[in-house]
């Protein structure tokens, strides 16, 4: 399972929204985006001009993260990214529920984007445009985008739609 380290105190801004830990650092193999740098979509049949710029917080080390934004590349966005050592205050500001917060965050065209969120779920978010502040996916589930293993086990998951009140209802299932 692929995992992230975070610092101290990253680590207890997540305890206390009940995460579990990521425990392992990137090697340069799971993550090569360079802290700031824009990425551009590797595949051919992309059409990165149809989809908004996304910028994710990270921290530098988290292997996990890394994936997910090769996840969200290759489904077509362009992607700013933004590695600092705590993500305690950008969550704060983008509206993250308490106990729905994972290793990353992101932002598109207004919306927040928390956790290994499925691409497809990211784009048919901007396709119907709630008003809402955006998606989250809690915690870390196995076989998510990032969170991909070798023998293909998925834990079910929901990706949940997070409302201007901060309350939240299930958007997706996997």
């Amino acid at each position: 399972m692929k995992t992230c380290r975070l610092n101290r105190l990253a680590w207890a801004a997540f305890a206390v929204a009940g995460l579990g830990a990521c425990t392992q650092a990137a090697t340069p193999a799971q993550s090569t985006i360079a802290p700031t740098a824009q990425v551009v979509p590797e595949t051919a049949d992309a059409t990165p001009a149809a989809l908004p710029r996304m910028t994710v917080h990270k921290t530098p080390t988290c292997g996990c993260c890394g994936s997910w934004v090769d996840h969200v590349q290759k489904a077509g966005f362009t992607v700013d990214v933004h590695d600092m050592d705590d993500l305690g205050p950008v969550k704060e500001r983008l509206g993250v529920p308490y106990a729905k917060g994972s290793c990353h965050t992101a932002e598109v065209d207004g919306y927040v984007i928390e956790g290994h969120v499925p691409a497809e779920d990211i784009k048919r978010l901007l396709e119907e445009k709630p008003d809402a502040r955006g998606l989250v996916l809690p915690g870390m589930p196995l076989g998510s985008p990032g969170m991909e293993v070798p023998e293909g086990r998925q834990q079910p998951y929901t990706v949940e739609l997070v409302h201007r009140d901060g309350t939240t209802e299930p958007f997706a299932q996997h």
